[in-house]
């Protein structure tokens, strides 16, 4: 039997939050012509998850496949590759195990590849649903947190202009992922002492490269559950320390092999004048508000970027 569309699910010790999402996935609509399949990628979870999605699979339809495969080599960046390899469909639409869709965004998905042969990858709109409300004065920083609202107007991502979407809720072609995407990124995520996430940017990168666009899709709406601890003040210093120490590889995958020499001195330069500027406008705040202190640290996490990019490359060729 042919799928045309597979959802996979990568997941590390989920199974506090894998029923959530597999109960929206029972519950999608419309779906009577297509043909479809869910996998659930363990990334080399310690819990219970396994039994999980056995359990699972039990209850589920005949005419639903709900799929289980193991992946060892911890990161998201590895779990994703897996779900593409190990996947069916012409298309795989990603979603964390704190991700919930719309009842609709199976078939939304699919319509839009379907309508849009030049479309290599597409993202979802991304609704924050959090535990504890934040402030107004937080929310500003929180599209760091994978919510992704860009209106109500499907649109072609520029990336040279505004950077790629997030991972949680894109769907890919599987044939271009696995033509253009390598199997090892550079980043892979937050794992263990790696401080490199940006991993959904760098495989987009590839998709961008190989001539296929990439959109954003507002019919396909979902819900990120945000706990109330990825609010606090040292979480969001260290997600946005990991954000500025990736800047730098991502901005020369975006350039051309020319520019490349002439990059590090202007980043460097122009990096330092806003973190100066911005040091002199809020320094004061930096102590008491959470927003001025995580700004802060992905300014200078940038202006780093280049060295401790060079300093992992250094790593990287004694250990051969």
């Amino acid at each position: 039997m042919s799928i045309d569309f597979t959802v996979a699910i990568p997941t590390y010790n989920g199974i506090n939050r894998l029923p959530k999402v597999l109960e929206c996935l029972r519950s999608q609509k419309d779906l009577e012509n297509l043909k479809w399949e869910i996998i659930v990628v363990d990334n080399n979870s310690t819990d219970d998850t396994a039994k999980l999605v056995q359990e699972y699979q039990a209850s589920y339809s005949e005419h639903l496949p709900l799929r289980y495969c193991f992946e060892p080599e911890q990161g998201l960046a590895f779990a994703r590759s897996r779900a593409v390899k190990e996947a069916q469909g012409e298309f795989v639409g990603f979603l964390d195990d704190d991700n919930l869709p719309a009842s609709n965004w199976v078939i939304a998905a699919y319509k839009f590849g379907q309508e849009h042969p030049k479309v290599g990858a597409y993202s979802s709109q991304i609704h924050g649903l959090f535990e504890v409300e934040p402030s107004q004065h937080l929310k500003q920083i929180l599209f760091y947190l994978a919510i992704n609202e860009r209106g109500s107007q499907a649109h072609l991502y520029e990336p040279r202009k505004k950077g790629f979407p997030p991972g949680a809720g894109l769907v890919v072609r599987r044939q271009v992922w696995q033509e253009n995407v390598p199997r090892h990124l550079f980043l892979i995520g937050r794992v263990g002492s790696s401080m490199l996430p940006g991993e959904d940017s760098e495989a987009l990168f590839y998709i961008h490269k190989a001539g296929w666009e990439i959109w954003y899709n507002p019919a396909m709406e979902m819900e990120h559950i945000i706990p109330s601890w990825r609010l606090e003040r040292n979480y969001l210093i260290s997600l946005m320390r990991g954000i500025g120490l990736s800047r730098y590889y991502l901005r020369l995958l975006l350039l051309k092999n020319w520019q490349k020499p002439f990059a590090f001195l202007i980043y460097l330069v122009n990096d330092l004048r806003k973190l100066v500027l911005y040091f002199i406008h809020y320094h004061k705040l930096i102590k008491i508000d959470t927003v001025a202190a995580a700004e802060m640290e992905r300014l200078f996490a940038t202006f780093i970027s280049p060295f401790y990019f060079g300093k992992l490359n250094i790593n990287k060729h004694f250990k051969r």
